[in-house]
């Protein structure tokens, strides 16, 4: 059970992905969180540092898609002003929001990589679908109750997966 929760690479953030590397994966198309993965939970729009990595990675080649537990509105706002499509009330770590990216942006499953801040929800989410995952360090510790609860037991499965050698990457791992 422990290696559905396991990412298959660990970053401190989404300007921290070799985009080379992925693309040389296969990946051609990125499903990413949005709280706390792209932006705080608070935060309503994009700044221009994550404005500019979107320029980066669609340079790349890359599609990308957000796929969000949040409510309709906030996600839309947010994708809007980003400039790409999304999934709110995506009930994570379910899988049909992850496939309809994938049919959105027309590419398999092993063309897709999917990004968040949480074990939970994303990376098992996108692990018990096949496609690549990789968890990132959330991008603030501000966050909804609930979810400062799941960071205790995360932080417990993290040094599980680290002491097993199931965590790779050059993430911090002191979540």
């Amino acid at each position: 059970m422990l290696e559905k929760l396991a990412p298959d690479f660990f970053v401190r953030s989404v300007y921290d992905l070799d985009l080379d590397t992925l693309s040389a994966k296969g990946i051609r198309a990125i499903i990413t969180d949005l709280d706390n993965t792209l932006v705080s939970w608070d935060d309503p729009l994009p700044n221009a540092g994550l404005q500019d990595w979107l320029k980066i990675v669609r340079g790349k080649g890359f599609s990308v898609y957000i796929v969000s537990n949040n409510s309709p509105e906030r996600v839309r706002k947010f994708a809007k002003a980003f400039g790409v499509p999304a999934i709110s009330k995506a009930v994570k770590p379910r899988r049909r929001a992850f496939r309809l990216a994938c049919e959105e942006m027309g590419v398999t499953l092993a063309e897709t990589a999917v990004i968040g801040d949480q074990i939970f929800t994303d990376v098992l989410g996108g692990n018990r679908l096949g496609v690549y995952t990789i968890l990132v360090n959330p991008v603030s510790r501000r966050e909804f109750f609930g979810t400062k609860i799941m960071r205790k037991l995360e932080g417990l499965i993290l040094r599980q997966l680290n002491r097993r050698g199931l965590l790779k990457g050059p993430g911090n791992n002191s979540k």
